[in-house]
């Protein structure tokens, strides 16, 4: 994918990879958060691959194999859908909506190619037709952490029409701290929906069938996932951000990995780690050597609490 037009904007500063391909700020960070928290603004996502499913049987198909309810999705609803191995691990995870007659997907930069080389492989006999139409079209975030789809050549009018960008680090500061996983940086291929608190989200649980539901099911009616997310509040003395992947410790132990890190406008320099399930809730963590305390996102007994009182 090319480099989007918007990063010709007087001021734009690439991001780093995945994200180089759009402004991770416009020279004003923390004034950025600030008006995408308040409005009249958008982010460019368009360095996120888009994915149409089109034909009679989409919402069907897409039922059958995925982790969400789909088989009676309403048009301009919007959805999060997971793809999993037999194991239960996240292989797959897009954002998307219908309009009646197309089903639009988008997913993380450079993961739509396996997305819809794995949906071609398991089309069948099904009326689907999958393309890859990140050319065509690109994504943009809006106020409240909601997106939109829009023909890619209507990018640079865009300002016109919505207010002036913000980059994408003031998305991601907000996004990290309401708690919304990445697929495959906030993951890795060992994870399960169960961990990342994705059930009821991305994972119906009153569904039907589908590749990976024995591992989900079981995780969620016995408990204890074996890892666990949580949003880590880092030191803000410490003028880096530990990187993804970084080793979170405890006691010099290696206890989990950090995802994705941001600096927030009001609460600093904040992360999302992944950490072994029995860390203790209240100890402070070491990101990069950065120390970091914990915010729990996902309950160490994560499904317990659903279990029928027994007399």
């Amino acid at each position: 994918m090319s480099d989007s037009p918007l990063l010709a904007i007087h001021g734009a500063v690439a991001g780093d990879a995945p994200d180089n391909a759009v402004a991770a700020h416009y020279g004003a960070i923390t004034a950025e958060q600030r008006r995408l928290v308040a409005g009249g603004t958008f982010v460019d996502l368009s360095h996120r691959d888009v994915v149409t499913i089109s034909g009679p049987d989409r919402l069907t198909w897409l039922h059958s194999l995925t982790t969400q309810f789909l088989e009676n999705l309403a048009p301009a609803v919007p959805t999060e859908v997971l793809l999993l191995s037999p194991q239960g691990r996240i292989e797959h995870g897009f954002s998307g909506i219908d309009d009646g007659e197309t089903f639009w997907a988008h997913t993380e930069p450079g993961a739509g190619a396996a997305l819809v080389e794995f949906l071609d492989r398991m089309k069948f006999f099904m009326q689907v037709d999958v393309q890859l139409v990140t050319d065509e079209w690109a994504v943009i975030g809006l106020p409240g952490l909601t997106w939109r789809i829009v023909p890619r050549v209507s990018l640079p009018e865009l300002p016109a029409e919505l207010g002036d960008p913000v980059g994408l680090w003031a998305w991601e500061a907000l996004r990290i701290e309401a708690g919304m996983v990445r697929i495959g940086l906030d993951t890795d291929d060992k994870t399960i929906p169960n961990e990342v608190g994705l059930l009821g989200v991305a994972v119906h649980l009153d569904k039907g069938c589908y590749r990976g539901q024995e591992t989900v099911a079981r995780v969620h009616t016995l408990g204890r996932p074996p890892r666990r997310l949580v949003r880590l509040l880092l030191d803000g003395s410490v003028d880096h951000l530990p990187p993804h992947g970084a080793d979170v410790t405890l006691d010099g132990v290696r206890v989990g990995f950090v995802g994705t890190a941001a600096r927030h406008h009001e609460l600093g320099p904040i992360a999302l780690a992944m950490v072994k399930r029995n860390v203790d809730v209240g100890a402070t963590l070491l990101a990069d050597g950065v120390a970091a305390a914990q915010e729990v996102l996902v309950d160490p007994e994560a499904g317990l609490h659903v279990r029928p009182v027994l007399s």
